[in-house]
């Protein structure tokens, strides 16, 4: 090995050197810059909060399920009615009509096929009467759904009618994270 040959080794040494050592000095302030940045809500330019998409994973049904029936039992309390419990084939026209508004991409009270929340109940061997159904199309929470319907007088109705003692309660959620909630009570 020449003087030239450990010349060049050197100057490499010192290049390689010198950047690892720009690299530590600039990656740790980028990396707390990076950690420290939060991102909080999103909002639209009138102020409104953006929604974040909820989720629902696998195996959360029957969770989601007692929650809106428990928040509803509450409601219905405060109001004096008594609780509902939940009817498998209410549950059944529920999740029928909610992958069904998902397929029209519209929510409405009428399926793909003209049929509508009577006829759906009726399917499923429905024997108590149908008393009323919301719907909702969102990517909110089930409570979110709950509070919206409470805020209008027609919805709201639906669920403290003191005549209800079943439920069905189903939702059917699109890979976009859109979710399709239906709501159906009866005697």
């Amino acid at each position: 090995m020449n003087l030239s040959d450990k010349r060049v080794k050197s100057f490499g040494s010192e290049i390689l050197g010198s950047f690892m050592r720009l690299t530590r000095f600039l990656l740790l302030p980028i990396l707390l810059l990076l950690a420290a940045c939060e991102t909080g809500p999103q909002y639209f330019p009138d102020g409104t909060p953006v929604p974040e998409v909820y989720r629902i994973r696998s195996g959360e049904d029957a969770a989601i399920q007692y929650r809106m029936l428990d928040s509803i039992n509450s409601l219905r309390a405060a109001s004096g009615a008594r609780p509902l419990t939940f009817s498998a084939e209410l549950n059944a026209a529920a999740a029928t009509h909610s992958r069904d508004m998902s397929i029209q991409n519209r929510p409405w009270h009428f399926g793909s096929d003209g049929s509508s929340p009577l006829d759906r109940v009726r399917r499923v061997g429905y024997q108590g009467q149908l008393l009323g159904e919301n719907i909702s199309e969102t990517y909110e929470t089930e409570i979110q759904t709950l509070a919206a319907w409470m805020d209008e007088p027609d919805t709201r109705a639906v669920i403290l009618d003191r005549r209800a003692t079943k439920l069905g309660f189903e939702w059917f959620q699109e890979p976009n994270g859109k979710i399709w909630w239906t709501l159906v009570t009866g005697t």
